[in-house]
């Protein structure tokens, strides 16, 4: 018994001192920034998003400061990459979501997107929370939905089942809709199809081969979707254009 609550003590110093560590290097990497250290900066933030055991929220806001910090040294594709990360960690982090619109608009091609605009709407609707919340208000609809149904079976009042059916069907399919919200972003994440250019040119192919014909010219920072890869090859696209870049000129969100 004694030697489970000596395992505990040191258990939990550790833990005290792991937490104490990762809050002295955040405020020295805060300090780093205020100062104009922005190299030094985003050294300290990529170690502390190193370290495991992290929320989403914790990781959201290093990955934030991240790209100012590289934002800072001229590094367009790499501060793009980390917003891009922030949103990923927290959907509703509106200080990562202007700052990678600013970033994305000093990006050479900025070549738009093409897609039916209810495709770019669901995407958007889809993206303005976290898997783990799509998932949490999926359940709760489910629950709203069966507790309606409870109510349309034991009401007694003609406008009490009627309600209770109407609630009953909106709760279902809006149910459906958050799950296959969280559905999507969980294939996303594990598909990890997003990517960002991180050299300065690169020129799309028409194939998977350096002698390949030049098809267009994709600039650093450009948001890309990798639809397959072929050994060192990936087959990206962005707007309309398709094409063939090395794996090594871009990395994936």
């Amino acid at each position: 018994m004694v030697k489970g609550y000596r395992f505990l003590t040191v258990l939990a110093a550790c833990l005290f001192c792991a937490a104490g560590y990762a809050q002295t290097a955040f405020e020295q990497a805060n300090a780093a920034y205020a100062e104009g250290r922005y190299a030094e900066a985003a050294t300290l933030y990529s170690e502390l998003i190193d370290q495991q055991g992290l929320d989403s929220r914790s990781m959201a806001t290093l990955y934030y400061n991240l790209g100012n910090a590289q934002f800072k040294q001229g590094e367009l594709a790499q501060s793009i990459l980390a917003y891009e990360r922030a949103l990923r960690m927290q959907p509703s982090h509106r200080e990562a979501r202007h700052n990678l619109r600013f970033a994305q608009s000093r990006i050479t091609d900025n070549i738009p997107e093409q897609d039916f605009f209810v495709s770019t709407w669901a995407r958007a609707v889809r993206n303005s929370l976290s898997e783990p919340t799509w998932w949490m208000v999926s359940v709760g609809l489910w629950l709203l939905t069966l507790c309606a149904i409870i109510l349309f079976l034991l009401g007694r009042t003609t406008w009490l089942r009627k309600t209770a059916f109407h609630i009953a069907w909106l709760a279902l399919l809006f149910a459906l809709i958050a799950g296959c919200n969280a559905y999507s972003l969980n294939r996303r994440d594990a598909l990890r199809a997003e990517a960002v250019i991180t050299q300065g040119v690169v020129n799309a192919k028409a194939s998977p081969d350096r002698s390949g014909t030049d098809l267009f010219t994709l600039h650093e920072g450009t948001k890309v979707t990798i639809r397959e890869t072929i050994g060192e090859w990936a087959n990206v696209r962005v707007g309309n254009y398709e094409g063939w870049v090395r794996l090594q000129n871009l990395e994936r969100i």
